[in-house]
């Protein structure tokens, strides 16, 4: 009798339908989720800079984070663990939590707009998005959070007319010939052989 692994089969072997494969590896679709991309990035820009240079930085830079710890204090969040976790944690640390937000908004901002780092900024994206809704603000952010969903799952296009492109591009004409230590260490790794060699 076939175990239940076997009736399944293995995941890695299933296969897309052509169109999905299509729509995400397309440049035609490319110019699309490059533009979702650097949109998304533009609002976190404005986000970032009205915390940092504009009318938002005393309530985030300055004051002890004074907008941090009433936002937290007085917001409605979606449970009530999550308000316990506001109230207990973060109006303590409203002052650095408030500096990190700031720095967080602009920072993704940059990234999405040069494509540098896309996938890691697309999930700095969800997890800002993610700490927003859960404290009770709606607003865009379920708009924000379906753009960050595309450009990460089309990261290898939403990427591609981006300086992730351009590094991407760069390692496949000057492929490494001797692998580095750290690759060398993941390869034994994946491959479960010992990293280090005992010798008698």
């Amino acid at each position: 009798m076939a175990s239940p692994i076997e009736m399944l089969g293995e995941p890695a072997a299933r296969h897309n339908i052509a169109a999905w494969e299509w729509v995400k590896n397309s440049k035609i679709m490319a110019l699309g989720w490059t533009a979702m991309r650097v949109w998304l990035g533009i609002m976190w820009i404005q986000a970032g800079t009205a915390k940092l240079w504009g009318a938002e930085n005393p309530a985030f830079l300055h004051n002890g984070g004074a907008g941090v710890a009433g936002f937290a204090a007085h917001g409605v969040p979606a449970y009530t663990w999550w308000g316990s976790f506001l109230h207990n944690f973060v109006v303590p640390n409203a002052g650095w939590i408030g500096v990190l937000v700031a720095v967080a908004e602009f920072s993704i901002g940059v990234a999405l707009c040069l494509g540098l780092f896309t996938r890691i900024a697309a999930l700095g994206s969800l997890a800002l998005l993610f700490t927003y809704v859960m404290s009770g603000t709606a607003s865009v952010c379920a708009f924000y959070a379906l753009f960050a969903i595309v450009i990460l799952t089309m990261w290898r296009t939403s990427s591609w007319l981006g300086a992730d492109g351009l590094l991407a591009s760069y390692r496949q004409h000057h492929p490494r010939t001797q692998p580095t230590r750290i690759h060398t260490i993941l390869n034994r790794v994946a491959d479960g052989t010992p990293i280090v060699h005992k010798t008698a």
